[in-house]
């Protein structure tokens, strides 16, 4: 019988803990204050609507209603949309052996901000820390400092893991989730308070209006659900794949969508109250000092944190132990979506199931913590970010939305719900709307990528580690879309079939 969560808001707990990560505390803020400011609230709302909601919903449907991860699922929903399955799952991989890096480099930071060991220049001793070498091909060999906490990430990752659905990813998520909060809070309390910190806030919610008439803007909007709300590469397929048949999937999407989104907003309250008494300790503007993603939270916020006239370490303690636990929460997320596809497909136990995800993942990762693993990851998460999960997202639509019975999905959706998905709303948003968006940014990123390169990467880097990246992505899909599988695969049990037959 396949393991179930313990409950609702266990399975709901562990929905946001996915969906909570390191992009709602560091790229959130950033892409809203560089999109509009406040302004940006408005197409990052009806992207919301249009694309996060109800892609949640019809994930959360798939997955309950077809019992598997994305593979099984697709494949139950139609026997030839089964690559697409492994497709996410090959994603959920790379994203997996890069995502762990920082982690580690977040646990390492934990302890750092003690007696703020980064000293006067953050940035020089984030690239010294981290041996970074002059390019990606060139590894640099391992640095042995980031050994330990390597070990520590791994062996928490692989207990919470082995440890199954209910005893482990749930129970991480039920504990990690409010010491997130309680941190986070501690973070905004501590913000809000300095002086200037208004001047933060103005520079992330400051709305500019004319921006609303940007497509790019609107491309941001909808490219961020998909970052923050883990959908379409698994996740959300492969968590619902062990609710009750009973569990109301609209309200929890609902609940999800709501709780990652009020996140973002708070998170990001608390990071740029501090930037902003930054900006005024050093004179300067706002926008000088903001940066994003890896430099906001490696170089610039150690900066903000010695900067502050007090309660520098409990500072630095709340920020990366925010980082590290939004981090762990959704590392084992993207595990399971692996970890589910396998025991679907060549029914094996949990155990070997776990050992046959985090063995090869392991070992690649052991590339990130060489002197080039900066470098390899910055590539590695800009192609399969802006590439592969907008490919993802735009496919999934596309064979559900039109080659399936998207009204089929709604029914089954609306059967346990306390109020309904509208088929205007649910339908047009998923057939037209998200598809049309979701097309238009991986012509746009491709084009980008094709005719650009990536920063200031050369060109056989970014031939290795960006399209490399994705051909791997492809060649594994292949190859495990055509291995050969446990009878009765890709059709339902009796019990299933059954209850999938009452929405028909």
């Amino acid at each position: 019988m396949r393991e179930q969560w313990n409950s609702k808001v266990g399975f709901i707990v562990s929905a946001i803990g996915s969906a909570v990560g390191l992009g709602n505390l560091w790229r959130f803020p950033y892409v809203a204050a560089n999109n509009g400011g406040g302004a940006f609230l408005l197409p990052y709302l009806i992207a919301i609507i249009t694309a996060g909601i109800p892609i949640l919903i019809m994930e959360y449907t798939i997955g309950k209603s077809y019992r598997g991860g994305a593979p099984a699922a697709l494949a139950r929903l139609n026997r030839r949309f089964e690559w697409l399955g492994w497709v996410q799952v090959m994603i959920s991989f790379m994203i997996l052996i890069y995502y762990l890096a920082i982690v580690v480099w977040t646990l390492s930071y934990v302890g750092f901000s003690f007696t703020q060991a980064w000293g006067a220049d953050p940035s020089k001793f984030f690239v010294k820390f981290l041996g970074v070498t002059a390019n990606a091909h060139t590894l640099g060999g391992i640095q042995t400092n980031l050994l330990i906490p390597f070990i520590v990430v791994w062996v928490l990752a692989a207990v919470i893991m082995y440890r199954g659905i209910s005893k482990g990813v749930e129970l991480a998520c039920k504990i990690g989730l409010p010491i997130l909060m309680v941190l986070t809070c501690v973070l905004v309390i501590r913000g809000i308070t300095l002086p200037h910190a208004a001047d933060g806030l103005q520079y992330m919610f400051n709305p500019d209006w004319s921006s609303l008439a940007k497509p790019s803007v609107w491309i941001a909007a909808y490219g961020q659900i998909f970052y923050s709300l883990s959908i379409a590469f698994g996740i959300m397929i492969s968590y619902s794949s062990y609710l009750p048949m009973e569990t109301d999937v609209v309200n929890s999407a609902f609940i999800t969508a709501t709780a990652n989104h009020g996140f973002e907003l708070f998170a990001g309250i608390g990071v740029f109250s501090i930037i902003g008494f930054m900006a005024y300790s050093q004179g300067v503007p706002v926008e000088q000092v903001a940066g994003a993603g890896v430099g906001l939270a490696f170089m610039t916020f150690p900066t903000a944190i010695s900067s502050l006239p007090t309660m520098q370490a409990l500072t630095g303690v709340c920020f990366f132990g925010a980082l590290f636990v939004a981090g762990i929460t959704s590392l084992v997320s993207i595990s399971q979506v692996i970890v589910t596809a396998v025991k679907d497909k060549f029914e094996i136990s949990h155990n070997r199931a776990v050992t046959f995800t985090l063995v090869p993942a392991f070992l690649l990762s052991i590339f990130f913590v060489t002197g080039a693993g900066l470098n390899i990851l910055d590539i590695l998460d800009a192609f399969i970010n802006n590439i592969g999960l907008a490919v993802s997202g735009f496919l999934e639509l596309i064979l559900v939305g039109w080659f399936f019975k998207l009204e089929q999905i709604r029914q089954m959706a609306n059967r346990y719900s306390n109020f309904p998905a509208s088929k205007v709303w649910f339908i047009g948003c998923l057939k037209f709307v998200t598809v049309i968006m979701l097309g238009i940014m991986t012509f746009l990123n491709t084009r980008g990528f094709v005719l650009n390169g990536y920063g200031e990467y050369s060109q056989l880097d970014v031939n290795i580690f960006g399209w490399g990246s994705l051909l791997i992505v492809v060649i594994g899909a292949i190859v495990l879309n055509n291995a050969k599988s446990r009878e009765g695969y890709a059709t339902l049990d009796p019990l299933t079939t059954k209850e999938v037959a009452l929405y028909e």
